[in-house]
């Protein structure tokens, strides 16, 4: 059975091309690439990517116009459906003023922008998208971020510690984020928002293969509950 997957586009995206080549690397299919301003997603969809980039400028708030774009309606739907949905730096942006996960990304401290490799510890290995980890392993992804501080109030820090929700810290100081948090799922586990870049370190031209295992867990998972 083929892995379906689509990536989402939106004004300011400069990141769906990277990501709909790591999912056709990784699966062997190609993602349908889906614009912002379409109704509805295709049918039968194993995994939604929400890629990284500045949507509409990160006018407002970054993700935050993007957010109310007509496809996110589809997103969220079939989210709540549990179908999985990647948000990865812009994307986890959407996601957060989506209201498919909680918190918010902020400035970094400094106010600059980062961009270069930074190691992470993988939290939880046992969601979808992280089974292909081992709990506590270094693994080494890109960042490439303004608005990358992720914040939250104490309780819902408590509450996403609590039940495993933390996918990915950062293993050094890297932008203020709170706790170091890098990557957060929701509550049933099926939406991941992180601010590195694991479609950058898929191949051994990158530099290393340390986000191949990301989408290799989700099409495995996919592919084995189909």
């Amino acid at each position: 059975m083929a892995f379906r997957s689509a990536v989402i586009t939106f004004p300011g995206s400069n990141c769906d091309r990277d990501m709909a080549v790591a999912l056709e690397q990784v699966s062997g299919s190609a993602p349908v690439r889906v614009w912002h301003g379409d109704a509805s997603l295709p049918d039968g969809l194993d995994f939604i990517a929400l890629p990284g980039g500045f949507s509409y400028g990160d006018y407002l708030r970054s993700g935050a116009m993007a957010a109310r774009s007509p496809i996110m309606q589809a997103v969220v739907a079939a989210a709540e459906r549990g179908v999985p949905v990647l948000g990865v730096c812009n994307g986890f942006q959407v996601l957060t003023e989506a209201g498919l996960l909680p918190g918010a990304l902020m400035r970094n401290a400094g106010q600059n922008f980062i961009c270069r490799t930074v190691a992470l510890t993988v939290e939880n290995n046992q969601s979808l998208f992280t089974s292909g980890y081992e709990a506590g392993q270094t693994i080494h992804i890109p960042i490439a971020h303004h608005d990358g501080n992720f914040f939250a109030d104490n309780e819902t820090l408590r509450r996403l510690q609590g039940e495993g929700r933390i996918a990915f810290r950062y293993a050094e100081s890297v932008n203020g984020s709170c706790d170091d948090i890098a990557g957060i799922l929701n509550q049933a586990g099926n939406v991941l928002g992180m601010m590195p870049h694991p479609e950058r370190m898929i191949e051994p031209a990158h530099g290393g293969t340390d986000g191949r295992g990301l989408f290799e867990s989700a099409v495995r998972s996919a592919l084995t509950t189909a």
